[in-house]
């Protein structure tokens, strides 16, 4: 844990002195929380030199918004949300399919918020674990003019030497924690003490087995056809939209729990429980070239 602490120390302040106006990626998800604890270790005594940022599609888990909201009060930071919702209703953004989950405007959304605030590195929680698309990425990772991904023309990362230099246009995203898995996350919340959404521990809650998965019934995600809702005790190993982020079943009220749970998993938290990714072997890579994070 020292030392992936300490990669992520180095990469956080690398960049932020590199860079003109970075920005953080703070959802309220467990990932993010340990990032934002990173940044407020990597610059304490002083503040964090940059803004967090939220893409908020309008269909996120309410106790997620509350934390992602009452953590920034906290840490005074600045948090910037960019909303889909106002964005379609605006009319610069557009739903072409009409979909139930807004997860796929989540990329033109986040390339809106990088123009208006003229950002020119993002930092994110994303983990080379979670994806074969998300293994691909380096920890310092380019993107063109339109905010794409190119995955066969990236830097290189010899010695742990950064290449940060930018055309007038383009952006980074970064990635402190490329080489943590989903268990060192959850040893590193142990042993810092981080808080988290109540929605990470198990709790009782009505839901709906739709494709294998259990989906939260909530006012995007209602009984069709012959579905009824159970109660059941769950807890989310990840928390993306409502409409397309599955639970488990869990007893795990504790962060011990959590660990041996996941000690104990052999399916990745992403192809267990994330309708969007699960059912295509491409769709995180085909989203990813577009701009999403």
């Amino acid at each position: 844990m020292e030392i992936l602490e300490s990669q992520a120390l180095f990469v956080l302040r690398e960049i932020a002195s590199e860079c003109r106006r970075p920005a953080l990626m703070f959802s309220g998800g467990k990932d993010s929380a340990v990032l934002l604890h990173l940044a407020l270790k990597a610059f304490r005594p002083g503040p964090i030199p940059f803004p967090l940022l939220h893409v908020d599609t309008g269909q996120n888990f309410p106790e997620v918004l509350g934390f992602r909201d009452r953590r920034a009060l906290e840490t005074g930071s600045a948090l910037y949300v960019e909303s889909v919702e106002e964005g379609l209703r605006m009319g610069w953004l557009k739903d072409a399919n009409q979909s139930s989950s807004r997860n796929q405007l989540q990329a033109p959304a986040l390339l809106h918020a990088v123009e208006v605030y003229g950002i020119d590195a993002l930092f994110g929680g994303a983990r080379r674990d979670e994806d074969k698309a998300r293994a691909k990425e380096r920890i310092i990772s380019h993107r063109n003019r339109d905010g794409r991904w190119d995955p066969e023309n990236q830097r290189p990362e010899l010695w742990d030497l950064y290449h940060a230099e930018l055309r007038p246009g383009e952006h980074l995203r970064v990635f402190p924690l490329s080489d943590w898995t989903e268990l060192d996350i959850w040893r590193y919340i142990q042993q810092e003490g981080i808080e988290l959404p109540s929605l990470y521990f198990s709790h009782e809650r009505e839901v709906l087995v739709r494709d294998d998965m259990l989906m939260a019934v909530s006012e995007w995600v209602q009984p069709i056809g012959r579905e009824h809702p159970v109660r059941l005790s769950v807890r989310f190993r990840t928390v993306g939209d409502a409409s397309c982020t599955g639970a488990i079943r869990s007893l795990a009220t504790t962060v011990s729990g959590v660990i041996a749970e996941i000690s104990a998993s052999r399916v990745s938290e992403r192809g267990a429980t994330r309708a969007d990714d699960r059912f295509s072997d491409s769709a995180m890579e085909d989203r990813k070239r577009q701009g999403y994070f």
